[in-house]
């Protein structure tokens, strides 16, 4: 692969947060049969069941602000791991909440998709 992880994990980042933002309904292309998402205590497996779990969650608008976004080298295959905090606007809500998503991206092709997607919001203690 010819792109630089960070570059990646920059543009990968603000594809999908764009996409979930605008139309969740069209995330299922980022993942494949063999994908996982666990989504707070959730665990889904396969493209299908990730998007119709995304597209059921109880809001209408949402809103991702990016507060930090690092990313490494998972495997000598290309693989690349990106974890991402930020900030959730949900509705008309005043006040977000805090979140944190880790994404394993394995290279297809000239693309990556989606094998592991763990999302967690971060409540304070």
């Amino acid at each position: 692969m010819s792109m630089d992880f960070n570059t990646l994990a920059q543009q990968f980042t603000q594809f999908y947060y764009n996409q979930f933002d605008s139309d969740r309904s069209q995330l299922g292309n980022l993942y494949r049969d063999e994908s996982m998402l666990t989504f707070e205590t959730s665990q889904l497996q396969g493209a299908k069941n990730i998007v119709e779990k995304l597209v059921s969650l109880p809001f209408q608008k949402v809103g991702h602000r990016i507060t930090t976004l690092d990313a490494q080298p998972a495997s000598p295959n290309g693989d690349v791991l990106v974890m991402i905090t930020g900030d959730l606007l949900i509705d008309d809500e005043q006040n977000p909440q805090r979140f944190s998503q880790v994404f394993h991206l394995i290279p297809d092709g000239n693309s990556y998709y989606v094998f592991n997607d763990i999302f967690r919001l971060n409540y304070s203690a």
